[in-house]
Parts: structure tokens; C-alpha cells; sequence
């Protein structure tokens, strides 16, 4: 019974330093963080405990999924650039100075234990980027750039941590052997992915309800990743490509009520794993402290304060100059018109953004959780305490350290794009209420000459726009909402009166609600 009290404490805590977050427009896995520290300082903590194996599916698989369904594939190609730059370069340079700065201060470290080390902190998060992108105005391209990066690094390092892996428990690395099943585990998993996401489409074809969809979702992400994990594949690219994949082409075939279902269920998913993975890295923090002798601690300490600080400044040293030489396309090479008309995202204000960006959060811990703990059946990975504390630091770091002085300084910068993708929506929705008019045409009824009316008006305000963009909303969202709040005055004033009971009730309050989402969501939505 305590540990079931236990779980709504820390998830009643979670949402009150989201809300904290929220308030003040900062990461909410940077709280999350700083809750995670106190765990791990808490008494009479539970015992809890995730199998290695598990950790990196577990939380992973969904993230990638959720990413990779709200990614632009048109954007990915455009910026391929300044993507790979980051999701490959700056990783693996990453990895290197961890390693080497590793292996100075603790000269007994294996070599592939430092690698890992490196590669566990190497990736920046989505989750904690996104939050944070969420709350300012950056440009579209570099936000793009961000999120292609957060998407697609995972799979770079997660390919150094599993060689670092194996050659550190079997004590065996040969790069001859490995390159070339490494090849065809990346044409595997981008041919995997998308022959996958064909077939589960063939399949939602036939599931109609919400429950069942959403369910055969989250199946598809973690069959998915230990499919692709048990054929020597790479998960992270068999899933992404999935998700980009069955983005592409789902939703002609799904409903507007189940996207709205599954993205709140979705987004609730991903915040209760991010909750987990700082509560069980919490959870083994006080343990490590408990077992490491005065002198340990202090050369952990300076192992993982100098670990964090050589993340950031790699970071940096990768991203400005290449943005002072405009090569890795945060300059003006390689860049659409339309993402970029005047505008001051270019240079090294840009670079700085992108450098500062480089928050670590769940992929660093799930990388951590995932090593082996030894035990009666298993010898534990060299330096594992070290590695684990290490990465809580380094999340840590980064998240307060950047995270929480990222907003000002973007708004120092005052870097500013020309709204490309408010500039698609105005155009896009111009030639959809066209179509919308088109639809209508013989159709005489009083209802449709309603529609057309109300259509022709948002036509007419696209018309005396300058660059021809349609108005956000039409004409009736603001009456047809003040008509179903009254309505809903009136359905409360049935139930208390007893006119109508709470079955009735509820019957009517789904159809207002329905009516009331065919109203264009306000922007603060």
C-alpha cells in the first residue's frame, strides 16, 4: 500500500512542476530533474527496479514514435545538412572529448567504458528541447534543425553504445567485422520501417475504434524496436521510419475524433515516462552515494563536473564556427526561399541558439538505466555507478544550466524568421475553403447556402490580404461558440432541476462538445 501511495505522491508532485514549468515557460524535465534529486535524498525510499533490457524500448520506442509522427519529412530533406552536422558530427566529437577527458581523470577506465560514457551523454533530448521551443519565437528553420537533430542522434549514439557494450563485457572490437553488418542494419532498418508501416495501415483499415487504434500503437512501437533489436537492426531508424512513414499517409484514413484522442493520450504517455526515468535514475542515485568511500566521491564529482562542462563547450566548438563559415547550413547555403525571406536567423546569433540547445534528459537516462547491473548470473559494467551518476549530472546540468537560460537569451538574440509556416497555412487554407465552395456547387439547400457564405467571406478576407493568406477562423466560430456555451448553461440548469438525469446529460454534453470543436481552436489552444 505505501508504494501505491508512493506513485500518486511522485505523479500528483510531477504534474505541480509541470505546472511550475509552465508558469515560467521553461523545460518541464529541467523540474523534473530537480525533483529527481530530492528522490534520491528522500528515506525510506521504495526498491524499485527495471530490467536492463527493457529500459531503452521502454522508453524510447514511444518517444521516437511520437517524434517521428510530427516530423516534416520535406523539412528533413531541405535542412539534411546542418541535421546530419549535428545528429552525427557533433555526436561522435561528443563522444571523443567525453572519453578522452574520461580517461585522463580515471586513467583505470577501459577504453570502451569510457566510449559508453560519451555516448550516454552525447544526445540531446527532443522532449526537453521541444518543451522549450514551445515558449519562444524561434525561427522555423532552426527549430527544424533542432527537432531533426533530437530525432535522428539517437541512432548515432546508440551505435557507439552498443559496440562500447559489447567490446567492454566481452573484451572483443573489430571494425572490420562490425561495418559491414552496421550497413546493412541501417538499409535494413530504413526499408524495415516503412514495409512495417504499410502493413499496419492495411490493418487500421479495419479498426475503427479509438481504444483498439490507440492501443495498436503503442504495439507497434515497442514491437517494433525489439523486432528490429532481435533481427541486429536499429530501432531508432525502423521506428522513425515508421512513424514518418504511416504520417505521410494515415490520416485520410483516420478520424478526427481519434487524433484528437491520441494526441492527448499520447502526450500523456510520454510525460508519465519521462516522470519514470527520473524517478528510477532518483531511485539509484542514493544507493551509488551510499556505497562510494570520501575519495570517491570527490573524484566522481570532478569526473562528472568536468563531463558536463566538456558536453557544453563541444557543443559550442562544433556549431559556431561552422556557423561564422555558413558550411553546415546555418548560413545561407541550402535553404529554401520560403523558409527564409529578410530575416536575422543567419550567423552566429543562429549558431549560439543551436549551441546552447543541447539540453540531455530521457534518451541520456534510458542509455544509463539500459547498462548491466550485474548480479548472480552477470558481471556488472566497469565503472557503472561512475557512468550512472555521470549521466544524472550532466541531465541535471544541462537542463537547469540551459534550459532555464534558454528563453531569455533567444529573446536577447531577438532571432526572427518571416512565419513561413504561417505562411503556408494562410494559402493552404485560402485554396481549402475553395474547395469547400467548389463542393457545394448545385447543392441549393438552405444549409449549404449557409456554408457557402460563410466560406466566401473567409475568400474575401484571403483576397484583400496582401499575400492572399485566409483568415485563422471563420465567421461563425465566435457566435457558434457563445451559442453552445448557453446551451450548456441550459443543459446544467435540466440536471439540477432533475428535468434530465446525468445519462441524458452526458448523451448531450458529447454532442456539444463535438459541435464545439468544429469552431476554429483558438490560438491559445
Amino acid at each position: 500500500m505505501f508504494v501505491f501511495h508512493w506513485i500518486v505522491g511522485v505523479l500528483v508532485g510531477a504534474v505541480l512542476l509541470a505546472a511550475l514549468a509552465r508558469r515560467l515557460r521553461a523545460p518541464y524535465p529541467a523540474f523534473l530533474a530537480l525533483g529527481g534529486v530530492g528522490l534520491a535524498f528522500l528515506p525510506g525510499m521504495p526498491s524499485l527496479s527495471l530490467d536492463p533490457e527493457l529500459a531503452l524500448a521502454l522508453f524510447l520506442a514511444p518517444v521516437l514514435m511520437d517524434a517521428g509522427y510530427s516530423t516534416s519529412l520535406r523539412d528533413l530533406v531541405r535542412n539534411a545538412r546542418p541535421i546530419a552536422g549535428l545528429a552525427v558530427g557533433a555526436v561522435a566529437a561528443t563522444t571523443a572529448a567525453v572519453a578522452a577527458v574520461a580517461l585522463w581523470l580515471v586513467p583505470d577506465m577501459p577504453l570502451a567504458a569510457a566510449i559508453v560514457l560519451g555516448a550516454v551523454v552525447a544526445p540531446p533530448d527532443a522532449v526537453a528541447a521541444l518543451s522549450v521551443l514551445g515558449h519562444v519565437s524561434l525561427p522555423h528553420r532552426l527549430a527544424t534543425i533542432l527537432r531533426g537533430e533530437s530525432l535522428l542522434n539517437d541512432a548515432a549514439s546508440l551505435l557507439i553504445y552498443r559496440l562500447g557494450v559489447a567490446a567492454a563485457v566481452t573484451g572483443h572490437f573489430s571494425v572490420s567485422e562490425v561495418a559491414p553488418a552496421f550497413a546493412i542494419g541501417v538499409v535494413g532498418s530504413l526499408v524495415a520501417g516503412p514495409l512495417a508501416a504499410l502493413v499496419y495501415l492495411r490493418i487500421l483499415r479495419r479498426v475503427e475504434e479509438p481504444v483498439s487504434v490507440i492501443v495498436l500503437q503503442f504495439a507497434a512501437a515497442f514491437g517494433l524496436w525489439i523486432a528490429a533489436e532481435a533481427m541486429e537492426l536499429s530501432g531508432v531508424l525502423t521506428v522513425v521510419s515508421f512513424a514518418i512513414t504511416v504520417a505521410r499517409r494515415a490520416p485520410g484514413q483516420t478520424s478526427p475524433r481519434l487524433r484528437v484522442i491520441s494526441n492527448a493520450v499520447w502526450e500523456t504517455a510520454i510525460f508519465v515516462l519521462n516522470v519514470l526515468a527520473f524517478v528510477l535514475i532518483g531511485e539509484q542515485i542514493g544507493p551509488i552515494l551510499s556505497r562510494m568511500t570520501p575519495e570517491q566521491e570527490f573524484a566522481y564529482a570532478s569526473v562528472a563536473g568536468a563531463v558536463v562542462v566538456t558536453v557544453i563547450l563541444v557543443r559550442i566548438a562544433w556549431v559556431l564556427p561552422a556557423s561564422a563559415v555558413r558550411r553546415v547550413g546555418f548560413g545561407s547555403g541550402s535553404v529554401h526561399p520560403d523558409d527564409l525571406r529578410p530575416t536575422r536567423d543567419l550567423g552566429l546569433g543562429a549558431g549560439f541558439a543551436v549551441s546552447w540547445s543541447g539540453m540531455r534528459g530521457l534518451v541520456t537516462i534510458a542509455t544509463a538505466l539500459a547498462l548491466p547491473e550485474g548480479g548472480p548470473e552477470g558481471r556488472e559494467f566497469p565503472y557503472r555507478d561512475l557512468i550512472v551518476l555521470t549521466a544524472f549530472c550532466v541531465v541535471i546540468g544541462t537542463l537547469v544550466v540551459q534550459g532555464l537560460t534558454l528563453r531569455p537569451i533567444l529573446a536577447r538574440l531577438g532571432l526572427e524568421d518571416s512565419d513561413p509556416v504561417g505562411h503556408e497555412v494562410g494559402r493552404a487554407r485560402a485554396e481549402a475553403y475553395g474547395a469547400a465552395v467548389d463542393a457545394l456547387k448545385g447543392d441549393e439547400s438552405e444549409a449549404a447556402d449557409a456554408l457557402r457564405r460563410e466560406f466566401h467571406a473567409a475568400l474575401a478576407q484571403a483576397e484583400a490580404h496582401e499575400e492572399g493568406l485566409a483568415p485563422e477562423g471563420l465567421p461563425t466560430d465566435e457566435p457558434r461558440r457563445r451559442a453552445i456555451h448557453a446551451a450548456r448553461d441550459r443543459l446544467l440548469a435540466l440536471r439540477r432541476n432533475g428535468r434530465i438525469g446525468d445519462d441524458a446529460y452526458f448523451v448531450l454534453e458529447q454532442e456539444l462538445d463535438w459541435a464545439e470543436l468544429n469552431a476554429t481552436p483558438r490560438a491559445e489552444a
